[in-house]
């Protein structure tokens, strides 16, 4: 029983160690934050089926910009990209990733 609380003792301070060296993001801009709640807003109402999924026809109806890079963004080819993939994107465009 000694044994088993030191190993969760040591799986405990190591894991508090792990984390304080993990690097954290830098915090956003208030700029950037407005620019990804209106994306978000723009997404949810693109996405009329509301499944977290855009197809090229809602993209085109909703997102031109995204419509006009959409097979840029649909990497894997799957006929819908998603918000996180959209965002992936812009980062990857702007340099900020």
């Amino acid at each position: 029983m000694k044994k088993l609380i030191a190993i969760l003792a040591l799986c405990i301070a190591s894991t508090a160690a792990m984390a304080q060296t993990v690097p954290q993001p830098m915090p956003a801009s208030p700029r950037m934050e407005r620019m990804m709640a209106q994306l978000q807003e723009r997404f949810a109402a693109a996405n009329t089926t509301h499944d977290g999924k855009l197809t090229l026809a809602q993209a085109q109806t909703g997102m031109p910009r995204v419509a006009q890079y959409f097979s840029e963004i649909d990497t894997q080819k799957q006929g819908y990209v998603t918000l996180a993939q959209i965002e992936q994107f812009m980062a990857q465009r702007t340099g900020s990733h």
